[in-house]
């Protein structure tokens, strides 16, 4: 991100961040930006962190986020951001997977033994509180624990290649295993400007940051991409819509981007008057009804773009328009930066209007994942497609309309919540013989989870057991929503269960089914 860098450096006395804090918020400029962010790269070279080196990211969105981030990532180092709210299972699971060097928790961490430092224990990698020091006015990285990093020698301060990975995520699959998506510098670089272009960005832009940094929604559209444009973002450490208007226009926002259940939770409060002047709200990571796109659109006087994105594409793919081009309630619009294609199960382009794999191909689609020959061949054609897993359509404007799921996934708000791993955590349970776990309609998610309970014979289990068991063990956002207990769940010929056909009798008899 040596581009980012030079945009960073470039803007200088501009203001980059807000954070809103009180009593005083905190107002960062480029120049304080680029400073915090080279004394952190100098801080992590000193304790062994070099190219390649897993830099794991366990905090709010904040400030100390942002600076670590950017840190990690030219030191040719390998950002790779964990939801803060994981159990100490996930956080095992995942700092296993990206063999992390250092786990960056927040203030207060070490000592309470939260779950990502008990994780963290188990894999001897370094432990570090990151946090803004208010006395040396800084962002402090405080070791508390160097693990695999102890006797490193000092490093020298690197810059970043295009072709380095700069970011690892996890994206939840079909199978029981969640993937690993690298990006580089340079798919991270074409996503922003991609995201410049489609929304015409520039520094007189300042966006509103709900979006969970670990997310590649808030990392590429709500943070890089107005880096790179010389904009600034508001960045409040978490969504609250109480105080979301009040920030808004405090704070001179003029755009934001959401999952439309952000939008909904808004609609629902009260609307702020005077009306800010908003230049265009982004809705992106799960569909957005036509019903609420009106709503937004009446309610805030604002275009409202709905765009479509993947973790593999490094977010987003394609997007509908600013005025005074079209923009289509029910589509995703046109491909942004990347060519968009309908592939058919040959991976032959379908006629325009038919129906097939949504599938793309650009400079911010990710190489392939790690250590996953398997997946690679089953996600990208021998002409370089990445196939989304999305069912869809080029309408005769050429907007693309999604219009089923090919994958499994569960897509709660913008969570995409893998079945099999829900299924793995219910059958460990002693009472539980067989899990089928799948999504169900939800009017504020867009979809939540319901799972089928076969019992072992003889046993006992409740609705809220169901429940408890998962949330001691998952993040809260995958604990059911729907417990449908059965007797026989239905399979094929060969013994495989039939997630589809489960959803659909559990949800048709509501309650105890009988099959």
């Amino acid at each position: 991100m040596s581009t980012l860098q030079s945009a960073i450096n470039r803007a200088s006395d501009a203001v980059a961040v807000i954070v809103p804090s009180k009593p005083t918020p905190s107002v960062v400029t480029y120049k304080d930006l680029l400073a915090e962010v080279l004394s952190f790269q100098q801080k992590l070279a000193a304790i062994g962190i070099t190219h390649g080196s897993p830099v794991s990211i366990a905090t709010v969105n904040s400030y100390e986020f942002i600076v670590s981030f950017l840190a990690a990532s030219w030191q040719r180092g390998v950002a790779a951001p964990l939801n803060h709210a994981y159990k100490q299972e996930e956080f095992e699971f995942y700092i296993e997977d990206v063999k992390s060097a250092i786990v960056l928790v927040p203030k207060g961490a070490y000592q309470k033994g939260a779950p990502a430092v008990k994780a963290v224990q188990k894999f001897n990698a370094a432990i570090a509180e990151c946090y803004w020091d208010d006395q040396k006015k800084e962002v402090a990285l405080d070791v508390k624990e160097l693990g695999q990093l102890k006797g490193k020698d000092q490093q020298a301060l690197l810059k970043p290649q295009p072709d380095d990975i700069a970011l690892v995520l996890h994206t939840s699959g079909t199978t029981s295993r969640p993937k690993v998506v690298p990006l580089s510098h340079r798919n991270l670089t074409r996503t922003m400007r991609n995201i410049q272009q489609t929304y015409q960005l520039t520094a007189a832009d300042r966006t509103m940051l709900v979006m969970p940094l670990f997310h590649v929604h808030g990392l590429l559209c709500s943070l890089l991409a107005p880096l790179l444009t010389g904009g600034s973002m508001v960045v409040p450490t978490k969504f609250s819509a109480t105080e979301f208007w009040q920030d808004f226009i405090t704070y001179k926002a003029n755009w934001y981007t959401a999952v439309p259940t952000i939008h909904q939770i808004l609609l629902k409060h009260p609307t702020p008057n005077p009306l800010p002047k908003i230049r265009f709200i982004r809705s992106c990571s799960s569909p957005l009804s036509p019903t609420v796109f009106h709503a937004l659109e009446k309610t805030y006087n604002a275009p409202v773009l709905e765009a479509y994105a993947m973790t593999e594409a490094a977010h987003q793919m394609t997007s509908n328009p600013l005025p005074p081009a079209k923009r289509k309630p029910g589509t995703v619009g046109v491909g942004q930066g990347v060519e968009v294609v309908i592939l058919d199960d040959a991976g032959k382009k379908v006629p325009q209007g038919t129906e097939g794999e949504i599938s793309v191909r650009g400079e911010n689609v990710t190489s392939g994942y790690l250590n996953n020959p398997e997946a690679n061949k089953s996600a990208f054609t021998a002409s370089g497609y990445f196939r989304t897993g999305d069912q869809g359509k080029l309408d005769e404007d050429g907007y693309v309309v999604i219009t089923g799921r090919i994958k499994e996934l569960i897509n709660k708000g913008g969570e995409k919540i893998s079945p099999i791993e829900l299924d793995n955590v219910l059958t460990r349970n002693p009472a539980i013989s067989e899990a089928v776990s799948f999504a169900i309609p939800d009017e504020m998610y867009g979809q939540d989870i319901g799972v089928a309970i076969v019992l072992k014979p003889g046993q006992k289990l409740s609705d809220e057991g169901v429940k408890k068991w998962v949330g001691d063990k998952l993040a809260k956002f995958k604990i059911p929503k729907k417990v449908y207990f059965t007797d026989v769940m239905p399979k094929t010929a060969t013994g495989k269960i039939q997630r589809r056909i489960v959803a659909e009798t559990m949800q048709k008899n509501e309650g105890r089914a009988k099959l």
